[in-house]
């Protein structure tokens, strides 16, 4: 696993330990990346399944100012923790072992807005439609944000949440990768 553009290019992520998580693969990462920039002027990322923040890496590599990223393993936590370490972002990160849901509220009483949200659960345990809707419903999304759902190919999302619109669908092998994004 690697950062693939930008600052960190070609830098060499630690990975998740064990079959509990998938991470994304670079060629996938890539055309997320080449299809939402794929260089950013700052920013702030919401990365609602971490995982070994893999996605986060590499949208501060690729220029977004902060990320925000949530998982409830502890295993994966650590994983972020020497992932930031070795690419000297400990600052630009906030990492939270908490339920993505459960943290809404208080991104909502940090003022919090998110130009690019990164989801990405396990694939057993999608609540993808309930959590686009709660980040519109709270006012979490900026002007413009995209929000990018992982899911296996067989899932089905709604046309949109509010103002958050579906603009298209992409198929690799297994895995399905829906983009939304705010239109005022």
């Amino acid at each position: 696993m690697r950062i693939v553009a930008g600052e960190f290019r070609s830098r060499v992520l630690t990975p998740l330990k064990g079959d509990q998580t998938r991470p994304t693969a670079d060629k996938i990462k890539e055309a997320v990346f080449s299809s939402i920039g794929p260089y950013f002027s700052g920013g702030v990322m919401l990365d609602a399944y971490a995982g070994s923040g893999n996605i986060s890496f590499e949208a501060l590599s690729r220029g977004m100012a902060e990320s925000v990223l949530c998982d409830i393993s502890a295993a994966a936590i650590r994983t972020i923790r020497s992932n930031a370490a070795l690419l000297q972002v400990e600052a630009r990160c906030q990492i939270y072992k908490r339920d993505v849901f459960a943290m809404l509220d208080v991104f909502v009483q940090q003022g919090l807005r998110f130009d690019l949200v990164y989801i990405d659960p396990p694939y057993r345990l999608q609540r993808n439609d309930a959590l686009l809707e709660a980040l519109v419903t709270k006012g979490l999304l900026a002007e413009q944000a995209d929000v990018i759902v992982e899911s296996l190919r067989e899932e089905s999302f709604a046309l949109s949440h509010g103002d958050l619109i579906r603009r298209r669908e992409s198929v690799y092998g297994i895995t399905k990768i829906t983009y939304y994004r705010r239109s005022l």
